[in-house]
């Protein structure tokens, strides 16, 4: 499969084009059930300094491991019922990072994901175990276009 990009919001915090505080990730469907990412975060966004606060890496994986899911037939929206976190290294700010996104197990409204987000030299920085449910009443995808759903260009 050919790399495809997925859909963004307008003002996500992870993957929003117009928010001016998003991380902006664009992430980009890589084979049914998974999803990769290339970013690099700003010193705006550090815990102490020189490193990403744990809060915004566990934001990263989180949404990477949904990610995953929109990239499976028929895709599927869905919110984070557990979200594990281990963090192995210290996450540098300033510097490339990639984060990947798989699908473990999808059986009925649940879903288990796993993500992991890594340096330029692909050392496994922080990684996430997620169950997610499937959304109460997902909207349609009609309702979705007002909220700046849709994929936008590459710069």
């Amino acid at each position: 499969m050919r790399r495809q990009k997925q859909a963004s919001a307008r003002n996500c915090f992870v993957c929003g084009v117009h928010n001016p505080t998003s991380l902006h990730l664009k992430f980009y469907q890589t084979r049914a059930g998974e999803v990769s990412s290339e970013f690099t975060v700003e010193e705006p966004y550090q815990g102490y300094p020189g490193i990403v606060h744990g809060g915004i890496a566990a934001a990263i994986l989180d949404e990477a491991a949904g990610r995953a899911l929109m990239g499976i037939f028929p895709p599927r929206f869905m919110v984070t019922a557990r979200l594990e976190v281990k963090y192995r290294s210290r996450i540098p700010v300033g510097q490339p990072l990639h984060v990947t996104g798989r699908v473990l197990q999808d059986r009925g409204r649940l879903a288990r994901a796993w993500s992991g987000l890594y340096n330029s030299s692909d050392e496994l920085l922080a990684e996430a175990e997620v169950l997610l449910v499937d959304m109460p009443d997902p909207p349609e995808p009609e309702a979705l276009e007002p909220a700046g759903w849709k994929v936008y260009p590459d710069d």
